[in-house]
């Protein structure tokens, strides 16, 4: 049984052996004593403080000596009158936070307010960019390799897209 009990405090048995050592703990003195002694070299081994062996019951005695107290004491200090206006004032800042930030949010914009708006330049329709052919051999190995691409996960189905327009567009050109 001292092996089991070891066995336990190691964390070493499986979930179907554990009944054993436990209803041994709570039934033998024997086990319990070897549980203590167990955890008493475990504490020293470790460099942990030694409690005394009679431990648990002193402290169970103390325990039920203090006397059991339900409520506040007779005489007791109220609570203080920051208390009384706290909750209300609080209460008052939230609700004028939530009405100026609404305010701001809803306010229409007027025209003469801002800065100006810079000119606009003319702007020139951007130039395709040269394009170079691409084989099917090529088209091939890229659909084949593209989950090695360490993009993939952020554009989902685009390189998909591209490479069916790619393909799109070839058979267009005679």
């Amino acid at each position: 049984m001292k092996a089991k009990i070891s066995a336990l405090m190691d964390g070493e048995l499986d979930t179907h052996e554990l009944r054993e050592p436990l209803d041994a703990l709570g039934q033998d003195r024997e086990a319990r004593d070897t549980w203590r002694t167990y955890h008493l070299i475990s504490d020293a081994l470790r460099g942990g403080a030694l409690l005394a062996a009679d431990c648990a019951p002193r402290v169970a005695q103390r325990l039920a000596q203090e006397p059991a107290l339900v409520g506040p004491l007779p005489g007791a200090v109220r609570p203080p009158e920051r208390a009384r206006w706290f909750v209300p004032s609080a209460l008052a800042a939230s609700v004028a936070a939530v009405a100026f930030v609404g305010w701001v949010a809803l306010a229409p914009q007027q025209e003469g307010s801002g800065p100006a708006p810079a000119p606009m330049a003319s702007v020139q329709p951007p130039k395709e960019p040269a394009r170079l052919p691409v084989t099917s051999a090529t088209q091939d190995y890229l659909i084949a390799h593209q989950v090695f691409s360490p993009r993939n996960s952020l554009q989902g189905m685009a390189p998909y897209v591209r490479s069916v327009s790619d393909q799109a567009v070839a058979r267009k050109k005679p």
